[in-house]
C-alpha cells in the first residue's frame, strides 16, 4: 500500500510475510497464493505491499539461479504484490515448534550472516517495483548479549562496512538504492535505540541505519519522541519501522494478571519481559522466568515482547502498547517530513496466541491481517497522508 505524504514523497506500507513459515522457495510462491493475494482482496486494493521474509535456503535458490528470480518477480506482478522490504532478520527456522534463542543465529560476528544479507540485497534489487529506486533490509542488532566480546564486536563492525561497500557497488551496477537497519530487541546487544547510537555513528556510513520496531520500544519503556529525537540529532537514518504492540500488564503483582499473563507464555517465542523501577530497566529473558517467583520486581507495569494483534488488545487485566504505536508513528510521518518511508506490520505471534485467540482457519487468518492493516492504513490517512492507488 502506497500513500502520499504531505511533502510530496511516497510512504510504503506492508505486511512482513515471517508470520507464514516457509524455508523454500516453493513455500514462499505458497504463501502469494495462499496468503498475501488473498488480504490483497479482502482489502479491496489492486496492490499490496509485503515485506518479504525469505529464509536462507529461498534466498540462496533466487540468488543462484537467475530464471527463479524472475520467476518470483512475475509471481508477485501477476498476483497484485510488491516488494520495498525484506525482513532479514530470522536465518532460518522461524515456524518450528521453538525458536527462542536460535533466531539469534548467526549473529553479525558470523560470516554466514554477511553473505547471506549480502543475497537479500542482490534478491532485493531485482525485485523493487520499476517505479522505485529504494529498497530496505531490517536485520539482526548485531548479536544476543551473551557472549559477545571486544573481538565479536570487532568482526560485526567489519561485516556491516564490508555490506555498506557491498550496497554502494550494488547501486553502481543497478540503479538501486538500498539501506539495511539494525533492529533493537530487548537482551540483544542492541537493545534500545540509545544503544545503536554508538556502533552506528562508528560505521558512520548512510546505508547502515536502524528499523525501529514499536513493540521493541515499547517493551524497553522508550519514549518514542525522545528516541526519535536522539536519532534525529545523531544524524541515524531510520530505514523502516515495523509496527507492532506489545503486551502490558499494569498491575503484575494481582494474582488475576498473572494468570492472564502465564497464558501468553508459550513454547516457540522468547518473550522478553520488562519494567520499569526507580533504580532503572530489569527485565528476564522470558515470561515464564517473569512468572516464576520474584525474579522481576511487580510494583511497576510489565511488558513483554509478545507481539499481539494491532487491532485487537487483549482482554482485560492486560491490554496492549498500541498508544506507543500511535505516538511514534506520529513522530515518524506526522511531520513535515517523513522520517522513513517504509513501514511493516509485524504480527508474527497469530499461532503463539492463547488457543482461543488463534485463528482456527485461513481465512481468519487472512481477515486479521487485513483488520491489521486497515488500522494502520486509517492512522495514516488520519496524519494527513493520502491513500494511493
Amino acid at each position: 500500500m502506497r500513500f502520499r505524504h504531505p511533502d510530496g514523497s511516497t510512504v510504503h506500507l506492508a505486511y512482513c510475510t515471517n508470520v507464514h513459515p516457509a524455508e523454500t522457495l516453493d513455500g514462499v510462491l505458497a504463501q502469494l497464493r495462499d496468503h498475501c493475494e488473498p488480504v490483497r482482496r479482502r482489502l479491496g486494493r489492486d496492490r499490496l505491499g509485503i515485506g518479504l521474509w525469505l529464509a536462507r535456503d529461498a534466498a540462496h535458490a533466487l540468488v543462484t539461479d537467475p530464471s527463479a528470480l524472475r520467476g518470483l518477480r512475475t509471481e508477485l506482478e501477476h498476483r497484485g504484490l510488491e516488494v520495498v522490504t525484506l525482513n532479514g532478520f530470522p536465518y532460518e527456522g522461524f515456524g518450528a515448534e521453538e525458536v527462542k534463542y536460535r533466531v539469534y543465529q548467526p549473529d553479525w560476528a558470523d560470516p554466514e550472516r554477511l553473505a547471506h544479507t549480502t543475497d537479500l540485497a542482490r534478491v532485493l534489487a531485482q525485485l523493487l517495483p520499476d517505479d522505485v529506486t529504494e529498497g530496505s533490509i531490517s536485520t539482526l542488532p548485531l548479536a544476543w548479549r551473551t557472549a559477545y566480546d571486544q573481538e565479536r564486536a570487532t568482526a560485526a563492525h567489519t561485516a556491516l562496512t564490508t555490506l555498506a561497500e557491498r550496497l554502494d557497488a550494488l547501486h553502481e551496477l543497478t540503479g538501486r538504492s538500498l539501506r539495511i537497519g539494525l533492529e533493537p530487541e530487548p537482551g540483544c546487544t542492541v537493545e534500545t535505540t540509545r544503544d545503536a547510537l554508538a556502533p552506528l555513528t562508528a560505521i558512520g556510513h548512510d546505508r547502515i541505519g536502524i528499523c525501529v520496531d514499536t513493540c521493541h520500544l515499547a517493551t524497553s519503556f522508550e519514549d518514542p519522541h525522545t528516541a526519535l529525537d536522539a536519532l534525529a540529532q545523531a544524524r541515524v537514518p531510520i530505514v523502516k519501522s515495523q509496527l507492532s504492540a506489545a503486551l502490558h500488564a499494569e498491575h503484575p503483582h494481582l494474582p488475576e494478571v498473572r494468570a492472564a499473563l502465564a497464558a501468553f507464555d508459550e513454547p516457540r517465542f522468547l518473550h522478553q519481559t520488562r519494567t520499569l523501577t526507580a533504580a532503572g530497566l530489569r527485565g528476564t529473558d522470558d515470561l515464564g522466568e517473569a512468572l516464576a517467583g520474584d525474579a522481576l520486581p511487580d510494583a511497576s507495569p510489565w511488558r513483554a515482547h509478545f507481539h499481539v494483534p494491532l487491532h485487537a488488545a487483549p482482554a482485560a487485566p492486560l491490554t496492549s502498547t498500541l498508544p506507543v504505536l500511535r505516538a511514534a508513528l506520529t513522530r515518524l510521518v506526522g511531520g513535515p517530513h517523513p522520517l522513513t518511508r517504509h513501514l511493516e506490520v509485524e504480527t508474527y505471534t497469530w499461532q503463539a496466541l492463547p488457543p482461543e485467540l488463534r485463528p482456527r482457519a485461513r481465512a481468519q487468518l487472512v481477515d486479521g491481517i487485513a483488520a491489521e492493516l486497515t488500522l494502520a492504513r486509517d492512522l495514516l490517512t488520519g496524519l494527513g497522508l493520502k491513500e494511493l492507488p
